[in-house]
């Protein structure tokens, strides 16, 4: 991550992204709250960002957008709950940060059928590296 603002604007995004379904459920502001740790957001800040409706920050490196994306199909399977409205705004959030489609449906499909919803690091970057072949 290049700077503070950054980590600002990819916590903002993943905010906005809980709020789709219309509410925040405790396993998903935990989880935030556990990524604005990992950004050193202070916890002020980081409640501010909730009442704060700004611009998202184009993320320049491919492999910190291929971990927004995983953070964010993360935060989508928190509430053990999948709404369509999740799945549609992931998907234009991915294609918008310029991931290749088929790379984020592959993961997304790993994920909903791994038993913890989670993928392994190295099979996370080759799905979407092999796509470059």
């Amino acid at each position: 991550m290049d700077s503070y603002q950054e980590k600002l604007s990819l916590l903002q995004e993943m905010i906005a992204f809980a709020l789709i379904d219309g509410e925040l459920h405790d396993r998903e502001y935990d989880f935030l709250e556990m990524v604005a740790m990992e950004l050193e957001i202070e916890k002020p800040i980081f409640h501010k960002l909730f009442e704060k409706r700004g611009e998202v920050t184009v993320i320049k490196d491919e492999f910190h957008r291929i971990c927004q994306f995983y953070r964010l199909a993360l935060l989508m399977h928190c509430d053990g709950v999948l709404h369509e409205a999740e799945q549609i705004k992931i998907n234009e959030i991915g294609i918008n940060m310029g991931l290749n489609p088929y790379a984020m449906k592959r993961v997304l499909n790993l994920m909903k059928n791994s038993p913890n919803r989670m993928v392994e690091g190295d099979v996370l970057l080759s799905v979407f590296t092999e796509q470059h072949n």
